[in-house]
């Protein structure tokens, strides 16, 4: 229950979020603003690396029920590195923006795209903290098909951040 409550209030907070940046793009006469870039292709690569993220985990947690340890360490281990990838990807997402002097500071357009895609990246990182301690304690074998609760929220987290992301995704590029 505890963990269904901490995605509603995350879902909340996206939503809040997602809202304001319609509602500042929405009364904008020009988007993006004369001067400033598209949006970067790399989000579309940032979009792919947690899609499968979110496939790798939920693999984990299904060897796990299976009482496949090794097989369900693995996928951790693969949501790790595509989790991470996703934060290389934006990472330069930003820097492209950044190389063009597109910073929040100028306008509503670059202030929304950190705003947001910095906003889910936050969580990520969280995300993937959970994934190392769960990982770890995989490792270690404390999970097996009867008990793997930690699995379960770590996969529970990383879905709700792939649902996250491709709202927030289908709006920056539907409302561009």
């Amino acid at each position: 229950m505890g963990m269904w409550l901490f995605l509603a209030t995350l879902a909340v907070l996206f939503a809040a979020a997602i809202a304001g940046y319609l509602a500042v793009r929405l009364q904008a006469k020009a988007w993006p603003p004369p001067g400033m870039p598209r949006l970067p292709g790399g989000l579309w690569a940032a979009t792919i690396a947690l899609i499968a993220a979110s496939a790798t985990v939920h693999r984990a947690l299904v060897a796990m029920r299976l009482g496949e340890r090794t097989a369900a360490t693995r996928w951790l281990a693969a949501t790790l590195a595509l989790g991470t990838a996703f934060l290389v990807v934006q990472g330069w997402n930003w820097w492209g923006f950044l190389r063009l002097r597109v910073t929040h500071a100028p306008n509503l357009y670059a202030f929304t795209f950190f705003m947001l895609t910095g906003l889910h990246a936050a969580h990520v990182v969280g995300g993937l903290i959970l994934l190392a301690v769960v990982t770890r304690r995989a490792v270690r074998g404390r999970y097996g098909s009867g008990h793997h609760a930690g699995v379960t929220y770590a996969a529970m987290y990383w879905h709700f951040l792939d649902g996250a992301w491709i709202v927030l995704f289908a709006v920056l590029v539907l409302f561009a």
